[in-house]
């Protein structure tokens, strides 16, 4: 195993202790006075943080550029995505070797029943394409880029895009006119993420965020009038929630929804009248979740209604639009352990997706009958989902598709005849053979017997996983009920290609395996979500394949608060330990109503402001708070952003002192112009994984090609 050169002294932080005083508990924080995002102590710490870590991981940087000439070598730099049609266009994607952005295009239909996208190929040109926005040339003289928002009218005669240029998620939206190329004189800053045109093209609809970066009010702006005179449509006080706008498929409503963790709220308000009050679909009942659809039935619009009153794992109802508290009529009954996840309605039928098994599923769902026709594949582990269908009647249906061997497939199904049309499959270049590599499901044994899915990935040529103990990295994720998908990775590629297997642990918290899945892993049990880790990791070295020493855990977010916790629970099981700009100092940040994102939160973690039992269950385990002065740490790299506004620089800056205190061998690379998803730009992050990866292989010895 490589070790890391002799280094300097890492920075050693000034201790300025504060005390946080709740519920009679009185903690002593050394390093809170990190939050000064603006003290020019607090960036020179960060600088040398990250000077720090350059010299500590020098040694890697062959090997860095090494992994990063093989993502790009696996990756056809030139490409195009598959057309979506939109009104008379061909909608599409463009990426330039060289370039860090992608550029939107569109190419106008052969005809009105041209359903079949156009081939097209990166060394021809396309007839009569228009370059919509162009990634490169908006990023210029910024060192952060991000899109937000885009969208062109139903007519096609106007864009909309929205832009983030410091990674703080806060988007300036602009309106060009496509027709003269004119840039228009709207522009709103300060926008969140999904602005929209109303289906006539008059209006904008946009949202804004309060100062805890909720987003909580809707507004409309009518097209050359100015932003100060802009509409308020829907405001939302209540701080738990989100709020949220977009039109229906049939383009008859537009949907304001609300949420928080564990409650919904839709309101409709008529497209053709966007000025008129807004209309309740449901009241906000505590505990009920639910969204709507809209369809047209034997000329009557209603609605199809996904919810969980009394039905855990979710049910399907129709009611009418024009009375959606009046009958209701159950389309698709709600079934344990068979988790509904949404549907997309269109003119003719409906697209409902759901889970079963550990695995994503679709189904056509008969307006006629209710029936649901699955459609099957013959991998044992994939992920699947409907996608880039915004037509209100048309023949197919988009298909995402892909698993851990399968690179990223686009399908087209044709309903008329059940056939799954090939469109696209993510080349990968360099020779690259799904069957060279396996995947399979194994199953550890959590601390109260219930069974917790492991999925692996391996390269065959290695031998068979648990044939002898090889390097392992075990993901990790398990919470608000999100699903980590076999989905497919060129960066990994580099791992597998060394003999690294790549496991995912399926742990309580997340939504693989149903809403009870979900519900065992958050509040008060949120520790299965640590011990289910642990288990899973427990496993993969009493089934031989791999050992303590060789295995690496890795978590971002809120599976940086899961690596954290378990570098706590058992140190002893991991050579390393990567954590992505984790969750880790969760306690403080939940404790403060101030902070962004702090009392929506309190659905998933709890309030411990309030209450005592809370304070206490999360203190037992949030990271920072449980650092141990007895403990052997494996390797800790974590990597965070200055801009992020979900989980802030300072938890894991924090985090990495006080286990440097204790003597851990712990890292912070810290990028200084970047948000929650890390660096902008394809290059940069390749980059980025690939300095990742080095230090990974590093850890685990793998680091021969």
């Amino acid at each position: 195993m490589t070790t890391d050169a002799a280094p300097t002294a890492p920075p050693v932080a000034a201790r300025k202790p504060v005390v946080r005083s709740h519920h009679g508990d009185d903690v002593e924080d050394a390093y809170e006075w990190f939050r000064a995002k603006e003290d020019a102590a607090v960036i020179a710490h960060l600088e040398a943080e990250n000077a720090y870590t350059q010299e500590r991981t020098a040694h890697l940087s062959e090997l860095q550029d090494a992994i990063f000439g093989e993502i790009k070598g696996r990756t056809l730099e030139t490409d195009l995505s598959v057309p979506t049609r939109r009104g008379d266009w061909w909608y599409y994607g463009r990426t330039v070797e060289g370039k860090q952005y992608g550029i939107q295009c569109r190419a106008p239909l052969a005809s009105a029943d041209d359903w079949t996208p156009p081939e097209l190929s990166p060394d021809a040109d396309v007839e009569g394409e228009q370059i919509l926005l162009d990634g490169n040339v908006e990023a210029e003289g910024h060192e952060f880029f991000s899109l937000g928002s885009f969208e062109v009218t139903t007519a096609g005669d106007r864009m909309l895009y929205g832009v983030d240029v410091a990674g703080d998620e806060r988007y300036t939206v602009r309106v060009r006119d496509l027709i003269t190329g004119e840039q228009l004189p709207d522009e709103i800053p300060g926008t969140f993420a999904g602005a929209t045109f109303s289906p006539d093209g008059r209006f904008i609809v946009y949202t804004t965020v309060d100062d805890a970066w909720r987003p909580d009010t809707v507004w409309l702006h009518e097209l050359g009038t100015p932003v100060a005179d802009d509409v308020k449509l829907f405001h939302e006080p209540d701080e738990r929630f989100w709020l949220g706008a977009g039109f229906t498929r049939s383009d008859r409503y537009l949907v304001i929804g609300m949420g928080s963790s564990i409650t919904s709220e839709e309101w409709l308000v008529d497209a053709d009248d966007l000025r008129s009050e807004p209309r309740l679909v449901w009241p906000r009942t505590e505990g009920v979740e639910y969204d709507s659809s809209h369809a047209v039935i034997d000329g009557e619009d209603v609605l199809f209604i996904l919810h969980n009153d009394g039905a855990l794992d979710f049910e399907l109802l129709k009611v009418a639009a024009s009375d959606p508290a009046g009958p209701r009529e159950v389309v698709v009954p709600h079934r344990t352990g068979e988790r509904l996840l949404g549907v997309s309605t269109f003119r003719d039928w409906g697209v409902l997706a759901y889970r079963r098994g550990g695995l994503a599923r679709l189904g056509m769902l008969s307006y006629t009958d209710g029936s649901v026709s699955e459609l099957e594949f013959d991998e044992p582990l994939y992920s699947v989902g409907s996608g880039g269908n915004p037509e209100w009647a048309p023949p197919l249906i988009r298909i995402g598709y892909g698993s851990f061997v399968t690179p990223g497939t686009v399908f087209d199904y044709e309903v008329a005849t059940g056939e799954l049309l090939l469109r696209k499959r993510q080349p990968v270049l360099g020779g690259y053979e799904p069957s060279d590599y396996a995947q399979e499901r194994a199953w550890a044994t959590a601390q109260d017997g219930t069974q917790i899915p492991i999925s692996l990935v391996w390269k065959r040529s290695f031998g068979d996983a648990g044939a002898a103990p090889r390097a392992l990295h075990l993901y990790g994720y398990g919470s608000y009920e999100h699903s980590i998908e076999p989905g497919f990775s060129v960066p990994r590629l580099s791992e597998l290609d060394r003999g690294v297997i790549f496991a995912v642990a399926h742990v309580r918290g997340g939504g693989e395996m149903g809403r009870q899945w979900y519900e065992d892993g958050k509040l008060l049990h949120k520790r299965n979500t640590f011990t289910d880790f642990v288990a899973c990791a427990v496993h993969l070295i009493d089934h031989g394949y791999t050992s303590a020493d060789r295995m690496v855990a890795e978590g971002g977010s809120a599976g940086g608060l899961l690596m954290g916790a378990v570098a706590n629970l058992a140190p002893e099981l991991f050579a390393g330990i990567l954590a992505d700009v984790p969750f880790v100092d969760a306690l403080t940040t939940i404790l403060d109503p101030s902070l962004p994102l702090t009392v929506i939160e309190w659905d998933e973690w709890g309030d411990p402001l309030h209450n005592a039992d809370v304070y206490a269950y999360m203190k037992s385990y949030s990271p920072y708070e449980n650092v141990r002065a007895d403990a052997a740490y494996p390797r800790i790299l974590a990597v965070t952003s200055l801009n992020d506004t979900r989980v802030m620089y300072v938890e894991p800056a924090k985090w990495v002192a006080r286990l440097r205190e204790v003597g851990a061998d712990a890292l912070l690379k810290c990028e200084m112009v970047a948000g929650h998803g890390g660096v902008s730009g394809r290059y940069n992050a390749w980059k980025e994984r690939a300095f990742e990866l080095a230090w990974l292989l590093d850890v685990v010895g793998a680091t021969d090609a």
